[in-house]
């Protein structure tokens, strides 16, 4: 599909037919364009520390990402799958520079977050083009009607999953389906869809931005984590809740995620061998 798709009434049907929604544009290019600017200065100003700065909950430490991910165009298109009371469990970029040998094992989203039930959507927004060149997503339609698959830990460095994790089961890759993004357009996935992604061979850098998002009546098992409420009402009180940072990587927000992000990876990482 070459144009952004028209998301509609019957949006909740094909996604749960497919387990994904895709393209869908949310800004302009130039939109952005501007964020993937101010990425490369992250990089550019902290080097080796960017990558761990833009992973896990990056928006609690940059305003321009936690208003990302409560904007309107991506929560309007969420909606139509998950309802109207909508958390933001949690963000971060998947990125690979140019020509960098980085690539996503094929997985499933669910295995080690502790979160039940399974409906997780995650939004994947693109920032520069996402081809196959670059190293896009790779879906297998339906797959996520298979249930929750067996899983063994890698530890690759190059894979960019925590655990590099990988699915024990065979994946027919001639069924996968390659989600081609422009800047500023996203895809929608299900947290049981099985996906992964090739190295980057372009000249430029891949940058995509990965949302987490949770109906309130979701719950965290092993623990409490912290989920911002983007839309609607939670009445469950499930997780703990997000301030705004007031600027970027102001000390305050720092500690706040520094220790929202210590409860999520001992959920996470529970039974990890290193």
């Amino acid at each position: 599909m070459s144009e952004s798709m028209t998301v509609g009434a019957a949006a909740g049907d094909v996604y749960q037919a497919q387990g994904y929604l895709s393209p869908i544009r949310i800004m302009s290019e130039a939109g952005a364009g501007q964020l993937a600017d101010k990425i490369a200065g992250i990089y550019d100003d902290h080097g080796v520390e960017a990558k761990g700065l833009l992973g896990s909950n990056a928006h609690l430490i940059f305003p321009e990402l936690f208003d990302l991910v409560c904007n309107p165009a991506i929560l309007d298109r969420v909606e139509e799958v998950l309802g109207p009371d909508i958390l933001c469990w949690s963000a971060a970029f998947f990125s690979k520079p140019a020509h960098d040998p980085s690539f996503v094992s094929w997985h499933q989203d669910l295995t080690y977050w502790g979160l039940e039930p399974a409906d997780i959507i995650t939004a994947w927004v693109a920032l520069t083009p996402s081809t196959k060149e670059s190293g896009c997503m790779r879906v297998v339609p339906g797959t996520h009607n298979e249930g929750q698959l067996g899983h063994s830990d890698t530890y690759v460095a190059e894979n960019l999953l925590s655990r590099g994790q990988v699915l024990d089961v065979q994946v027919d890759e001639d069924e996968a389906v390659d989600l081609i993004l422009r800047p500023g357009e996203m895809s929608l996935h299900h947290v049981l869809i099985v996906h992964g992604s090739e190295l980057n061979r372009t000249d430029l850098p891949r940058h995509g931005f990965v949302i987490r998002y949770i109906p309130t009546y979701c719950k965290q098992i092993g623990g409490r984590t912290t989920s911002l409420l983007v839309r609607g009402e939670d009445r469950y009180n499930h997780f703990d809740p997000v301030p705004r940072p007031q600027a970027d990587m102001h000390p305050d927000a720092m500690a706040f995620r520094d220790n929202a992000n210590a409860a999520m990876q001992a959920i996470l990482m529970k039974g990890a061998a290193i």
